[in-house]
């Protein structure tokens, strides 16, 4: 289990019971970077190291007693909702996916933020972009941004519900900032588009009024990834599945969906 933009596992820590308690082995980590994971600078998000940093856990949790290595499965939740279905596709045997909230499509994500805040903000961030990537070339500290922010502000992320939202998620140990850079390569990342390779089923957690993934980017997936896919809607925004009401409801699909998935590997 893998978190997303800016986050790290402590903001994950309420499922591990939910799954543990199904008899699942769970390896909730941080990429390097953030939160107890090491690796400098801080707040770094590479999309390229992350996925690297994913198969390492696979390659990890394959080899712990008890642990059957046919049936593992990977969970991301917004940015990491994508990698899941990147590192199912080069994986090869991985077992089940569960995508939740996923950036499916960062060409269609910053088609969003230019829909909300402008192409302003876009110019605004590849300019911050450029700067922190100089400034990592001289050795010197990196140009930070704030990850989320009000409406107006400049951030990665500003639609009307991002700040709420962050800090009802908020957690010791987190920070609301990245290191600019990722505004000039994170737009590349397409991963829903590699979806009819996937080598397993694939559940995707669509929250129907999400303001930072595009949902149409999910759908899409789900169509590309054909009789593979299980699609769950919720009628609720980016931020609310990780908590309360939608919390307990999206969990127990997840769990259903692992339970049948893994024990149909299994018998296999």
């Amino acid at each position: 289990m893998a978190h997303g933009t800016a986050g790290i596992r402590g903001q994950l820590k309420q499922y591990v019971p939910r799954f543990t308690a199904a008899g699942l082995h769970v390896l909730l980590f941080d990429y390097r970077h953030f939160g107890d994971s090491a690796g400098q600078p801080r707040q770094l998000l590479s999309i390229r190291r992350q996925l690297q940093d994913y198969a390492a856990a696979l390659e990890f949790i394959r080899r712990v007693p008890g642990v059957d290595p046919d049936r593992v499965a990977v969970w991301g939740s917004s940015l990491a909702g994508g990698h899941v279905v990147d590192v199912a596709v080069r994986d090869g045997r991985v077992a089940a996916v569960i995508s939740q909230n996923p950036a499916m499509d960062n060409v269609a994500t910053a088609f969003r933020i230019v829909e909300y805040a402008g192409i302003g903000q876009i110019l605004k961030l590849a300019g911050l972009g450029i700067v922190d990537m100089a400034r990592s070339l001289l050795w010197l500290s990196p140009k930070m941004v704030p990850a989320g922010g009000a409406p107006g502000e400049l951030a990665m992320m500003t639609s009307s519900d991002t700040l709420a939202g962050l800090n009802r998620l908020a957690t010791p140990g987190w920070r609301n900032e990245l290191c600019a850079r990722i505004s000039l390569s994170g737009p590349f990342h397409r991963p829903g588009l590699k979806a009819h390779r996937l080598p397993c089923p694939i559940l995707i957690a669509i929250c129907d009024k999400d303001s930072v993934a595009p949902t149409d980017a999910a759908e899409a997936t789900a169509r590309r990834a054909g009789q593979r896919a299980t699609v769950k809607h919720y009628p609720i925004g980016h931020f609310d599945i990780y908590m309360d009401e939608w919390f307990e409801r999206s969990v127990s699909d997840q769990v259903d969906f692992l339970n049948k998935t893994l024990a149909s590997n299994r018998i296999q």
